[in-house]
């Protein structure tokens, strides 16, 4: 559902029968017969689970991204699929972070003003490139004022950009976080100084159009991640591509303002195991985790106990005919 525009499309259909996964292994042992294993391939260039966060006001279905799953049973492959034959699953598209991160982002800029014939030199760079969600960022402010003016104070910002890739592109900007501080540079001196900011979105709770990862229910809901697009060639990626820079200005004093802008990755670490990561924000957990993967953790030894509404173990989850 992307800004107004509802868009379903058929990324993958599967028809071929695979070997029995674990949990389809126990209920055909249960005798509980026409269990059928089914594989859905994703492919790689579709975009991200991404909701745009709306505004107190604003009523309806969230815009954003969705992906689900839909099983139905049919007589021939030509029969279009109904309500009364068929169920579907919501599932969470999501990116981890590579395993290479890229160059230490670094930029400056000189600036001359009229009627004075030396210039100001402005240099920052950031300690890496890539960050985790809740990891504070640290910004290197280097200033070489050799002008007549004088630098009245810096101010520094982490702004989200989304970009809303439909028929025609539409993009977001919002600050998630944000610094101003009365440092001054006199004429004629230098300045260095190391800020930190750190962007979450318990700070940004409030804010129309911020996208966030997943649905806005989710408890692992934190501010969106960066969009890796593997194949930049490809134009007809649909979705919300999501970018992240930070932004340093100089408020000079009868001079304008002088500002730079450093592009880096926020994104979620790539898991080390197989296990789901349950919790991604940077709050801390109060109760452990729930493990959800039953199909992969179910063991031959294991006595299970179906119940019609056992998914309503899983926390945040309470939308019966979204995620049923």
């Amino acid at each position: 559902d992307l800004v107004g525009y509802y868009l379903t499309t058929a990324a993958h259909v599967g028809s071929m029968q695979h070997s029995h996964a674990a949990l389809s292994a126990y209920l055909i042992k249960l005798s509980i017969i026409n269990i059928v294993s089914l594989i859905v391939v994703i492919p790689q260039n579709l975009p991200c689970s991404v909701t745009l966060q709306p505004g107190p006001e604003d009523t309806g279905k969230a815009c954003g991204v969705d992906f689900e799953i839909r099983a139905f049973c049919a007589k021939t492959m030509e029969e279009k699929n109904h309500k009364r034959n068929s169920v579907r699953l919501v599932i969470r598209k999501v990116q981890y972070a590579p395993e290479k991160p890229g160059p230490q982002p670094m930029v400056e800029t000189t600036r001359s003003f009229l009627m004075s014939d030396r210039s100001l030199h402005l240099e920052a760079s950031l300690d890496k490139e890539l960050y985790y969600h809740g990891e504070p960022i640290s910004v290197n402010v280097h200033v070489t004022n050799n002008s007549t003016k004088t630098v009245k104070r810096v101010k520094i910002s982490v702004r989200q950009y989304a970009d809303i890739c439909l028929f025609s592109t539409a993009q977001y900007k919002c600050p998630v976080a944000q610094i101003e501080a009365d440092d001054q540079v006199a004429s004629s001196s230098t300045f260095c100084k190391v800020y930190t900011l750190t962007p979450t979105l318990n700070n940004n709770r409030e804010k129309r159009g911020l996208a966030l990862d997943g649905k806005l229910k989710h408890e692992d809901t934190n501010l969106a991640s960066s969009t890796i697009v593997k194949d930049v060639s490809n134009k007809e990626v649909l979705g919300v591509l999501v970018s992240y820079r930070v932004k340093i200005k100089l408020v000079v004093s009868r001079g304008g303002d002088v500002s730079v802008e450093l592009p880096f990755v926020l994104m979620q670490p790539k898991p080390t195991d197989s296990t789901l990561l349950h919790s991604t924000s940077a709050a801390p957990m109060l109760d452990p985790p729930i493990d959800t993967n039953l199909i992969e953790s179910l063991t031959p030894d294991d006595d299970i106990v179906f119940e019609d509404f056992a998914r309503l173990r899983l926390k945040g989850i309470i939308d019966k005919e979204e995620d049923c």
